[in-house]
């Protein structure tokens, strides 16, 4: 076993290596099991839910989806879908600090959730105000038990990020350290309980009701954000995920990403005070090239990194995006916000493994009992029954080469198929794919030359040659014997079998063609 809990236990509690006692640690473990536990009660659909909160939750949704459905439902499958998407935006919005943090959950879930959604609800990401500094400042002294001024010698009043659980300030420590101090909103907690009773009492009636839910179901994308979200309510949970991730790191040798450290003493539930980082924004790739800073190594380190912790020790951050990354001057990637990270137990982190590596030989066995073991699948399905249905032992074909009608009957096929086997997206699996997603955009300005297969190549090679033990151990996969097909993610990428190389240009090209013959197709009818 190769999982987070067999790391050394002398770098799991000072992976930095300099000594550190972080009085807050223990029982940190205790209190992740006590949140997960409270999981099920808080989604169970009460008879009686908090009645003034639906009233207010229902008649706002109500009122959305009848204007759309007087407004925009009859124009079009596309307008349609802009039109609901639209609504439920503004509905998010103005419902407050719980519904713009599902909506910016959506937003950064290209690729899972519709295209209308993700767009809409992007708009979200900058919408919560930050609240008054005299409320953060009592916050603060409550939490830390000492006055801001006995605490610090400088504190920006000034957020430098207010998002929808916490905000976030620059501060100097009386020692002269650079800090930020995370903290949670006050009353959030509460609000949030109450807005999950609501979530769970009306997703079921609203199942069907939203023509753009697909396998992400309202019930599900209700557990989903609790799953996410009551985590992020304890900033102790935060910072031990923090020292995880960096135990991590230690132990594979990895220097691409670095994480910051948070304080030794002053982490509570609701105050984390770290240690500041910063560099470049990751979306100023121009700024790091005329630093001199190789991009494409950057994206090809970070991702064997992320790998690295899901494969080898199940755990991962499971939420990046811009605003947590920063390129530092050295080319290290500095890796912020650890509310949500992906956490698997052993059956998981193996199941992961199956999927990865059997899509990488085109074992399509192995990637199918990789899934069920996740969670994707009913533990009792037929493994067979689902690859000849689906058709994916047959060679892979050339989407750009089908009519649109064609593609868009796969899809619902497709679809259709998947919900009759009881196929579902389990949280860590919807992390792992919108991280995956997200490494992809990344591709866009990072490395567009960059030839795709022979980065799968590369990362492949780089796991079979430095874990083959490993590999060997927890699937009996022998690295001598190991086959790289790449058959399974030319199927994946809807290309044939004839492909050689393939550009992220090449690929983006071909992606544009086939929405714009969706769309043209969409608004046919």
């Amino acid at each position: 076993m190769t999982s987070i809990q067999n790391l050394d236990p002398a770098i799991a509690q000072d992976p930095w290596q300099d000594g550190t006692f972080f009085s807050w640690l223990p029982g940190v473990d205790s209190q992740r099991q006590r949140i997960k536990s409270k999981l099920p009660k808080l989604l169970h659909r009460k008879k009686v839910p908090p009645f003034f909160r639906l009233l207010k939750v229902s008649l706002k949704i109500g009122i959305a989806l009848g204007i759309w459905y007087i407004t925009d439902r009859k124009k079009g499958t596309q307008r349609s879908r802009k039109g609901i998407a639209r609504r439920l935006r503004i509905t998010f919005e103005s419902l407050g600090p719980t519904y713009i943090k599902l909506g910016q959950i959506i937003s950064s879930g290209e690729g899972i959730f519709p295209e209308e959604l993700v767009n809409e609800f992007s708009l979200l990401r900058d919408k919560v105000p930050p609240e008054s500094f005299e409320v953060v400042k009592n916050s603060i002294e409550s939490e830390l038990g000492a006055k801001i001024e006995d605490l610090f010698q400088d504190f920006s009043q000034t957020s430098l990020a207010a998002a929808s659980i916490a905000q976030v300030y620059k501060a100097t420590l009386q020692d002269g350290q650079e800090v930020v101090v995370k903290v949670q909103r006050s009353n959030i907690a509460s609000l949030i309980y109450k807005d999950l009773e609501v979530m769970s009492w009306l997703a079921p009636i609203l199942i069907g009701r939203i023509p753009v839910a697909a396998l992400a179901n309202p019930p599900a994308l209700v557990e989903l954000f609790a799953e996410t979200i009551v985590e992020e309510l304890d900033f102790r949970v935060e910072a031990g995920n923090m020292i995880d991730v960096a135990s991590v790191l230690l132990s594979t040798g990895q220097k691409a990403l670095v994480v910051p450290k948070p304080h030794p003493t002053l982490v509570t539930k609701k105050i984390l005070v770290m240690q500041r980082l910063d560099g470049f924004n990751w979306d100023d790739v121009e700024g790091m090239r005329l630093a001199g800073i190789d991009t494409k190594e950057v994206l090809h380190s970070a991702l064997i990194s992320f790998l690295e912790g899901l494969l080898l020790y199940g755990i991962f951050h499971g939420d990046l995006h811009a605003g947590n990354l920063f390129v530092q001057s050295d080319g290290k990637v500095a890796l912020l916000d650890y509310g949500i990270t992906g956490r698997l137990g052993e059956k998981g982190r193996l199941a992961f493994l199956r999927l990865v590596m059997g899509t990488t030989t085109n074992d399509v066995v192995m990637q199918v009992e990789g899934l069920r073991d996740l969670g994707a699948l009913p533990h009792d399905v037929d493994i067979q029954a689902v690859i000849n249905e689906l058709g994916l032992d047959q060679p892979p074909q050339d989407i750009v080469q089908m009519s649109a009608q064609e593609l868009t009957n796969e899809m619902k096929q497709l679809t259709k198929s998947l919900l009759g086997y009881g196929a579902k997206l389990p949280k860590e699996l919807m992390l792992f794919v919108k991280n995956m997603l997200f490494l992809d955009g990344a591709i866009a300005t990072f490395a567009p030359d960059i030839d795709l297969f022979a980065e799968v190549i590369n990362i492949a090679t780089y796991f079979l040659t430095n874990y083959s033990d490993r590999l060997t151990a927890d699937i009996g996969l022998n690295s001598k014997d190991v086959n790289i097909d790449l058959n399974g993610i030319r199927g994946s990428l809807g290309l044939g079998e004839d492909v050689e190389e393939l550009s992220y240009k090449d690929l983006q090209k071909r992606r544009e063609i086939i929405r714009k013959r969706l769309e043209k197709n969409n608004s046919k009818n």
